[in-house]
């Protein structure tokens, strides 16, 4: 098992999916490192029934949601508004922030997390219902209401001529 090698394929793009549950880069780093240690200290239990990636996210989205369980998250959002950032954002920071200001990204941000997490699952990741449901650890049927009931959400957040594919699926 080369590490480094799996650090440097999948670490950018866990990030990004952490980002998109806990809406903090730096909490999103730390779940990423977290998920790397964990594959490290239990690599043995990936029994290749899914790709590498499709089992790194799957630990990403739990050690996410932990993480959005923890005191640790609920301290940071409250404080967050009376600290002050005294070093300047990497690009990748700053690629993101510019990603947020669209529409889409807003809205979806303000789901709520069963809705946004079926509806990122399934466009971001590309990801089927299927197994949408063996990540969650839920029913077919319950992904389904959720990815009908998100897209109806955000229809009413956004304007209907500009995201038409969203409507007709």
């Amino acid at each position: 098992m080369d590490l480094q090698k799996v650090m440097n394929d999948y670490g950018e793009y866990c990030i990004r999916v952490a980002y998109l549950y806990v809406k903090d880069w730096a909490a999103a780093e730390e779940i990423v490192q977290d998920v790397f240690l964990a594959y490290y200290n239990n690599h043995s239990r990936f029994e290749g029934k899914s790709t590498l990636k499709t089992y790194l996210v799957k630990i990403t989205v739990h050690k996410s949601h932990d993480y959005l369980r923890s005191w640790r998250a609920k301290k940071r959002r409250l404080l967050q508004p009376f600290q002050m950032t005294t070093t300047a954002p990497s690009i990748e920071r700053q690629a993101v922030l510019a990603h947020e200001k669209s529409e889409l990204i807003e809205a979806l941000l303000e789901l709520a997390m069963h809705y946004r997490e079926v509806l990122i699952l399934y466009y971001y990741e590309e990801l089927k219902i299927r197994d949408i449901a063996a990540l969650l650890e839920c029913s077919e049927n319950t992904v389904k209401t959720r990815l009908k009931r998100g897209r109806e959400q955000l229809k009413e957040k956004l304007e209907t001529s500009e995201w038409e594919v969203l409507l007709h699926e």
